[in-house]
């Protein structure tokens, strides 16, 4: 009767370590399954970060370029003014000194 009973008694216990292998087992297999679904939305949240960042990149390089561009031609416009300016002083200098010197050659002096 007591190898009956000690029988019986390791039986169950097979029995009741069967039954918590398979409920460990089951939640192995539910973590690893969850482990993927998070790596899958990490990956998508990285990638939607990257396109999102990538998109902002882009919109500000376009509007630095364009200022650049106003800016470079804001400057072209007033160097041209200034060199035009200068040329003008430089010819009217030229023609009253030509003037003076011609003048000088018939023999008046300058009251200059």
């Amino acid at each position: 009767m007591k190898k009956k009973k000690m029988l019986i008694a390791s039986g169950m216990a097979l029995a009741g370590l069967l039954v918590v292998g398979a409920a460990q087992a089951q939640t192995v297999g539910q973590d690893m399954k969850d482990a993927g679904h998070d790596t899958a939305h990490a990956s998508k949240t990285v990638a939607h970060k990257t396109a999102h960042g990538t998109e902002i990149a882009a919109h500000k390089t376009e509007h630095g370029t364009k200022v650049a561009a106003h800016d470079t031609a804001h400057g072209t416009t007033v160097a041209a003014h200034k060199t035009a300016d200068v040329s003008k002083e430089g010819y009217h200098k030229t023609v009253h000194g030509t003037k003076k010197v011609a003048h000088d050659v018939d023999g008046h002096p300058s009251t200059e």
